[in-house]
């Protein structure tokens, strides 16, 4: 699957709008009608839609369809700097996440002042001080460490005292009345250990993330699926760890991780980072995947499809949640009064050689 098919859909929904002189209300296709034309699944038709209702081209109303809105409209020049603070940037799906947010903001005339954090409170906390006395005009932020108490709590008083638009990505804080634009994380959890359990896998094992809310949400998604396939006890062999440190997972607690994998004919990764560093662990102690066990990921990275053994992953959205991340921010900026509604993208599972059916 290319990372970004939906994209075709979005371009085709836009032509065809236009030469069909499409109007505003005018009624549009159903998202059968989409599936049957492009041939793709419907949660790749929801997200190209969701991507076209993010720009304002169509609108869908619930128990009526889908109509077109105000029709393709280039967005205005901006002024003023938006402050983008990001965990990390270097690696993995970040640069495709600040690429699609560059690109909107650089169309749109906006200067844009990046920082990261680390996944760190502290330096999360200097980023916005940073920003703030930049007097940036928007600020889109990814939030460290979600699932724990946050020290910044005045710091984020101070922004909406101040009247700046704010857009989280990736996740928000659960005390914020700020949008956000994410993966649906609890279904991709989900997704991956319906995969398993459709190949006939049923002791399952999971490793998550324990100090980000889109690892409480991916494990809620994958033990939700094992009880509703009667695996009560796999709660029992979940591995917790915190984020970034899962390279020293496998030196630091062999034991119980080949305890793990020796009672399990399955794994579900919080990550490909982290599916990538039990691959390799596996190799090192004569574990086969998938043979002795079979390996699934989340987030398709651009390394699941090129390690060793090609990783069945769930599809994370990378530039096109970037680009609806800067999109709803430049909406706020234009109009402040505007009604704020987040984005969640359907996740999709790529398969590919890391998991059999027994």
């Amino acid at each position: 699957m290319e990372d970004y098919k939906y994209n075709s859909i979005v371009d085709w929904v836009k032509k065809y709008i236009a030469e069909n002189n499409l109007k505003a209300d005018d009624r549009f296709l159903t998202e059968m009608e989409l599936c049957t034309i492009h041939n793709v699944s419907r949660q790749t038709v929801r997200q190209a839609l969701m991507k076209l209702e993010s720009d304002n081209i169509i609108k869908r109303i619930r128990g009526s369809g889908t109509f077109v809105s105000n029709g393709i409209r280039p967005i205005p020049a901006m002024t003023g700097t938006v402050g983008v603070i990001s965990t990390y940037f270097s690696d993995y799906i970040f640069p495709h996440i600040i690429t699609g947010i560059e690109n909107v903001l650089n169309d749109a005339g906006c200067p844009i002042q990046i920082a990261t954090t680390h996944n760190l409170g502290s330096e999360e906390a200097q980023a916005i001080k940073n920003m703030l006395a930049s007097n940036v005009r928007g600020l889109i932020i990814e939030p460290s460490r979600s699932a724990l108490p946050n020290p910044n709590r005045k710091l984020y008083d101070e922004i909406r005292q101040n009247g700046i638009p704010l857009v989280f990505f990736n996740a928000k804080y659960d005390w914020s009345d700020a949008p956000y634009v994410a993966m649906d994380d609890i279904s991709a959890g989900r997704i991956a250990a319906d995969h398993l359990f459709d190949c006939g896998h049923k002791k399952i094992s999971g490793f998550f993330v324990f100090d980000n809310l889109q690892g409480h949400k991916r494990y809620q998604g994958f033990i939700e699926s094992c009880f509703a396939h009667g695996e009560t006890e796999t709660e029992k062999n979940v591995y917790w760890y915190a984020a970034g440190h899962g390279s020293r997972l496998f030196s630091h607690d062999k034991k119980r991780i080949l305890d793990m994998l020796t009672s399990s004919t399955a794994v579900v990764c919080y990550n490909d980072m982290l599916a990538l560093e039990l691959l390799k662990f596996c190799r090192k102690n004569g574990i086969r995947v998938p043979e002795d066990v079979s390996v699934i990921g989340i987030d398709d990275s651009k390394y699941a499809a090129i390690c060793d053994v090609p990783l069945t992953s769930v599809h994370h959205p990378h530039s096109g949640l970037g680009e609806a991340t800067a999109k709803m921010l430049l909406r706020y900026m234009e109009n402040p009064d505007a009604e704020q509604q987040s984005i969640v993208f359907p996740p999709e599972l790529v398969i590919r050689n890391s998991v059999k059916k027994i």
